[in-house]
């Protein structure tokens, strides 16, 4: 089956079949390797992208769901030269450890921003409920979401 998505604002076009996940897709026929593999059960949250304005799971949807789609990963968001608001943030704040959940938290935390600007602590707790780390605890993630609204409320003025 052929299927045309926009993938990172980039009307891009795939072979797939049946059994094809979304994540297979980015990884191995996109070459975005940003998005991590986690569990591969839905369950860790390494592997959230935004399809459609929300974060998924990319490992639970296949890749023929996401025909005539949008989607968005950590590629698509910031470059090294101009990084996105969240992930300026989740540097200052020290959120960062081994970096591997990271891709998953910041998208998580985009799609919370881009529909709440003024989320509460709850909110962000939330929203990040899907997103296990091993390595910072999650404080200093909930702080990065919090600065990252906070500078992007400034933003807009």
């Amino acid at each position: 089956m052929t299927i045309t998505v926009r993938l990172n604002h980039e009307l891009r076009t795939f072979n797939t079949d049946a059994q094809e996940t979304l994540l297979h897709l980015i990884r191995e026929k996109a070459r975005l390797t940003g998005t991590k593999c986690g569990c591969d059960l839905g369950e860790c949250g390494a592997c959230t992208v935004i399809l459609d304005g929300r974060a998924v799971n990319s490992c639970c949807v296949l890749a023929e769901q996401v025909n005539g789609r949008e989607v968005e990963t950590i590629e698509g968001i910031g470059t090294l030269e101009h990084p996105h608001p969240l992930q300026q943030a989740f540097m200052d704040a020290g959120a960062i450890q081994c970096g591997f959940c990271t891709p998953g938290m910041i998208l998580s935390a985009k799609a919370l921003l881009d529909h709440t600007p003024h989320p509460s602590r709850a909110d962000i707790q939330k929203a990040m409920s899907g997103n296990l780390c091993r390595c910072t605890g999650y404080t200093k993630i909930i702080e990065a979401v919090e600065l990252a609204a906070e500078r992007m409320e400034k933003e807009r003025g």
